[in-house]
C-alpha cells in the first residue's frame, strides 16, 4: 500500500498500518468535531513529543498518514466533541484514549484506572497504543492446526496462574507468562489433551475489581492486542513475538489454542466508569443505551453492554477474530455471555443476529473453532437453541446434573442418562454432531473439582464483597466435613468421587472440557467466585502434581483411553445417527430394569460401538453402600470376556487399567463400592458375531 497523498492518508485500513515511508492512521468517530493523534517517545513518556491534527475525514472516518513512522512508535488519541449524556454522547478531549485496532498496548507504570473515571487529563496515566507489523514474525510453516471436536479434549486454563506459583520450576521472569507457558508444554502434552482454552487475553484493565487486582481478565480494552501482563518483556513489540512463540509451541506438540473472548462488554463500566477507548469515540454506537441514553443497558452485569449488532462494531469482531486467525494463528473461540450477540441495539433477542452469521459465514473463520456459552446475565438462555449451524455450546447441563447425580440428590437419573449420550433432550432437534455439547463439571467460574467434593457452601470473604459474590447454587457436597481434613476415609471418598467426575466427562458422549488443576485437585479454598485473586488462591500448585499422583495418573490414563477409542470409531456421527446406530441398553441392579424413580441412585448401560468392535458396560453407583450388578452373561453363543478397565474405588493402579491388561471378571454379577464407576469392556470378534477370548 503506498499513499497518493502523504498528508491525508487513507480511511482503510483501520488502526495504525504501516506502509511505505510511514504509519497511515485511521480511526472511526461519527459525532466528533475534532481528532488528535498523540505520538510518544516511548511509553514512559509524560507528554506527547508530537500531536497531529488528523484533519482528513472520509464519512465517519478520521485518517492521517506520518511518514518516517514504523511498528515501534508509542501512540494514542484525543477526540473533541459535545459531552450530551441525553443524546448518548460522551466527548472528554481531558482523556487519551486507545486505539480501538491497536495491534499492542503499552501499559505505563502510572497507570491509573480512577483517573479515567474523573475530571481531568489522563495522559500520563493512560495506556497508549504501540504501531506493529504482524508480518514481521517467521512462523516456521505453522498453520493452525484445524482439528476435528471428535477429536478434541479441551484444557480450560489462565496463561498466568498456570506458571506463577514459585514451585512451577519456572524462572522467576518468566512465571505467569506466555513464556512460561511454553517451558509447560510437556506437560500438556503429557497430560493428553488436545486444546487449551486460554481465559481472557485481550489486553484487558488489570485494575477493574473492586479490590483493585482483576485476575480472570473479563475487562477488555482492546480486541487486538495481547495483554501486556503476560509478557516476560517489556517491549509490546516482544509481547506479540511472545504470544506468538506460544502457540507455535502448543502447535508443534498438537496442541491447539482457543481464546476466551469478550465481546459483551468492555472494562469501560457504566454511567461513571472510567474513559479508555470506545466511550470516547463513539459511545452511542459501541454500547447499548437505555431509552434515557445517558444510561447504560447491563444485560451482562459489569456495568455496560457491547452494541454487538451495529455494523460498525460488528465489522471490529469479526476483524479481530480475523486478525487472531490469521496472524496470531489460533484455532478457535469461546464467546464468554455468548447470548448477547443476539441482541439487537435495544436489547432485545433477534431470531437472526447479523454478527453471528457474520463470524459463521467469513471464509477467513471457516476452520475456526467457535465455542458459544449461551447465556447471559439478565436471564437470556440459549443452550440448545443457539442461533448458527456450527457453533458448538458449553453444555451448563451437564454439570449440574452430573453433580447432583453423584452428589446423591433425588430424581437425578433420567437427567443423567441424556447428559452421557450429548443431551439429546437439548440437542436432538438439530442435525449436528453429538460433539456440539461442550460437556464440563467444573470452570474457572464456581469451584474447583475438589472443592465440589469439599464444601457445601462457598467461602468467598477473601473477595471483599462479605461472601455476597459467587453463585448459592453450587450441587456440592462436602463429604463429611467442610474444607481440607486429615480423616483418611473423608480424602478416599473425595478422591472417588473426583474420579468418578473424570470418568463420566470422558466417557459420554460430546466434546470434554477440564478446569485447569482439576487432574491433581487443585483447590481454591472454596473460593467459587475468584475473579480478583492473583495470588495461591488460583494459581496452579504444583506440588499437587505429586501429592495426587494417583488422580493425575487416572486422568491421563482416561484421555489415552479415549483417544485409543476414537481411534477405532472411524465414523464421524451426528447426535442423531449416534442415537439410532449405537446399540445402547439401560439396566438397574438388575438386567433391562432400569430404576427410574425418584428414589434411584444407580443406572448401568450395555453399548456396543458403532463399528460392533467393542460391547461396554457401565456401572454408576452414586448409593452409600455397595450394589451388585448383573452382567451379560453371553454374546451370540460365546461367553462374553469381560475385563474391568475402570473402578473408581480401586487404589491406583488397579482404578484404570488397559483393555489388554485388565482384569477378567468371571462372575454374573459385579459388586460396585459406594459411590464409585465400574467400567468393563469385551473386544468383540468381526462383526460383532462373537466375544474375544483374549
Amino acid at each position: 500500500m503506498k499513499m497518493s497523498n502523504q498528508s491525508s492518508g487513507a480511511s482503510a485500513p483501520l488502526g495504525a498500518a504501516v506502509v511505505a515511508g510511514g504509519v497511515n492512521f485511521s480511526v472511526y468517530s461519527k459525532h466528533a468535531t475534532a481528532v488528535d493523534l498523540l505520538l510518544f517517545d516511548d511509553a514512559r513518556a509524560q507528554q506527547p513529543s508530537r500531536v497531529v491534527g488528523c484533519d482528513h475525514r472520509t464519512y465517519h472516518y478520521w485518517h492521517v498518514f506520518v511518514p518516517d513512522l514504523g511498528a515501534g512508535q508509542v501512540y494514542a488519541y484525543r477526540v473533541h466533541g459535545p459531552f450530551a449524556p441525553q443524546r448518548g454522547l460522551r466527548f472528554d478531549a481531558g482523556k487519551v484514549l486507545l486505539d480501538p485496532y491497536g495491534l499492542a498496548v503499552a501499559v505505563p507504570e502510572t497507570y491509573d484506572r480512577r483517573a479515567a473515571s474523573l475530571p481531568g487529563d489522563t495522559v500520563a496515566t493512560a495506556m497508549k497504543s504501540v504501531v506493529a507489523n504482524p508480518r514481521l514474525y517467521d512462523w516456521e510453516g505453522d498453520r493452525p492446526l484445524e482439528r476435528p471436536f471428535g477429536e478434541t479434549m479441551i484444557y480450560e486454563m489462565h496463561v498466568g496462574g498456570f506458571t506463577r506459583h514459585p514451585n512451577s520450576g519456572v524462572a522467576p521472569v518468566k512465571r505467569g507468562t506466555y513464556a512460561g507457558l511454553i517451558e509447560k508444554v510437556p506437560y500438556l502434552e503429557n497430560l493428553g489433551i488436545t486444546a487449551v482454552e486460554l481465559l481472557p487475553i485481550h489486553q484487558f484493565d488489570p485494575q477493574s475489581a473492586p479490590n483493585g487486582v482483576n485476575y480472570w481478565g473479563y475487562q477488555p480494552v482492546s480486541f487486538f492486542a495481547p495483554h501486556h501482563g503476560y509478557s516476560s518483556v517489556r517491549d509490546p513489540l516482544g509481547t506479540i513475538d511472545e504470544f506468538r512463540d506460544m502457540v507455535k509451541a502448543l502447535h508443534s506438540a498438537g496442541i491447539e489454542v482457543i481464546l476466551d473472548v469478550v465481546f459483551n462488554h468492555t472494562g469501560e463500566g457504566g454511567a461513571d466508569g472510567p474513559t479508555f477507548c470506545y466511550r470516547g469515540f463513539a459511545n452511542e454506537v459501541y454500547y447499548t443505551l437505555e431509552s434515557d441514553k445517558s444510561c447504560f443497558a447491563d444485560f451482562t452485569g459489569c456495568g455496560n453492554t457491547l452494541n454487538a449488532n451495529h455494523a460498525v462494531v460488528r465489522r471490529m469482531i469479526v476483524d479481530s477474530l480475523r486478525y487472531w486467525v490469521t496472524e496470531m494463528h489460533v484455532d478457535g473461540f469461546r464467546f464468554d455471555l455468548a447470548s448477547i450477540l443476539t441482541r439487537d441495539d435495544t436489547g432485545h433477542p433477534v431470531p437472526n443476529p447479523p454478527v453471528l452469521w457474520d463470524i459463521e459465514s467469513d471464509p477467513a473463520l471457516a476452520g475456526a473453532k467457535l465455542i458459544a456459552e449461551a447465556w447471559d446475565a439478565a436471564g437470556l438462555y440459549q443452550v440448545g437453541s443457539f442461533i448458527g449451524d456450527t457453533w458448538q455450546e458449553w453444555n451448563g447441563r451437564f454439570r449440574d446434573d452430573v453433580r447432583r447425580f453423584w452428589k446423591g440428590d433425588d430424581r437425578t437419573v433420567p437427567a443423567l442418562t441424556k447428559r452421557f449420550l450429548a443431551s439429546p433432550d437439548l440437542y436432538g432437534h438439530e442435525n449436528r454432531e453429538a460433539e456440539q455439547s461442550i460437556n464440563f463439571v467444573a470452570c474457572h467460574d464456581g469451584f474447583t473439582l475438589n472443592d465440589v467434593v469439599s464444601y457445601n457452601s462457598k467461602h468467598n470473604e477473601a473477595n471483599g464483597e462479605n461472601n455476597r459474590d459467587g453463585s448459592n447454587d453450587n450441587a456440592s457436597w462436602n463429604c463429611g466435613v467442610e474444607g481440607p481434613t486429615e480423616n483418611p476415609e473423608i480424602e478416599a471418598l473425595r478422591n472417588r468421587q473426583v474420579k468418578n467426575f473424570l470418568a463420566m466427562l470422558m466417557l459420554s458422549a460430546g466434546t470434554p472440557m477440564v478446569l485447569m488443576g482439576d487432574e491433581v485437585r487443585q483447590t481454591q479454598r472454596g473460593n467459587n467466585n475468584a475473579y480478583c485473586q492473583n495470588n495461591e488462591i488460583s494459581w496452579f500448585d504444583w506440588s499437587l502434581v505429586d501429592r495426587h499422583a494417583d488422580v493425575h495418573r487416572f486422568f491421563k490414563a482416561l484421555t489415552a483411553f479415549r483417544r485409543r477409542l476414537d481411534m477405532e470409531e472411524t465414523d464421524s456421527l451426528t447426535l442423531n445417527e449416534l442415537l439410532h446406530r449405537t446399540e445402547i441398553e439401560w439396566h438397574g441392579v438388575d438386567l433391562g430394569r432400569p430404576d427410574w424413580g425418584d428414589q434411584s441412585h444407580s443406572v448401568a448401560f450395555t453399548l456396543r460401538t458403532s463399528n460392533g468392535r467393542f460391547l461396554f458396560h457401565c456401572m454408576m453407583n452414586a448409593y452409600w453402600e455397595p450394589l451388585s450388578f448383573e452382567l451379560l452373561p453371553t454374546e451370540a453363543g460365546e461367553p462374553l470376556s469381560w475385563r474391568k478397565c475402570i473402578d473408581t474405588a480401586a487404589a491406583s493402579p488397579d482404578d484404570i487399567q488397559t483393555l489388554a491388561g485388565a482384569p477378567l471378571v468371571v462372575n454374573q454379577r459385579c459388586t460396585v463400592s459406594a459411590r464409585s464407576l465400574v467400567l468393563l469392556a469385551a473386544r468383540l470378534t468381526a462383526g460383532g458375531s462373537g466375544a474375544s477370548r483374549g
